[in-house]
């Protein structure tokens, strides 16, 4: 039976108590923790100042090109019936 095979070491597993754990797993696992959220950190901050000169490049293009006035036509209609 496969079942009572696993279940037997299961039961094995879980009477043995925990692993014994590294001495310096805690220490770098925080050092990790403090390298990883710093790059994070900077990204964002990156990804922000990008966002803000996308915002002001959006703006002074719109204020020099006014895409929501009407452009000049380009020819004038024929004057008929005179």
């Amino acid at each position: 039976m496969s079942g009572d095979r696993k279940e037997d070491a299961v039961r094995r597993l879980l009477a043995g108590g925990a692993p014994p754990v590294p001495a310096g797993l805690c220490g770098d696992a925080v050092r990790r923790g403090e390298r990883v959220r710093g790059r994070r950190r900077v990204v964002r901050r990156v990804l922000w100042l990008l966002a803000l000169a996308g915002v002001v490049a959006f703006g002074v293009w719109a204020s020099l090109a006014r895409p929501w006035s009407v452009p000049p036509s380009g020819t004038t209609p024929p004057l008929t019936g005179w």
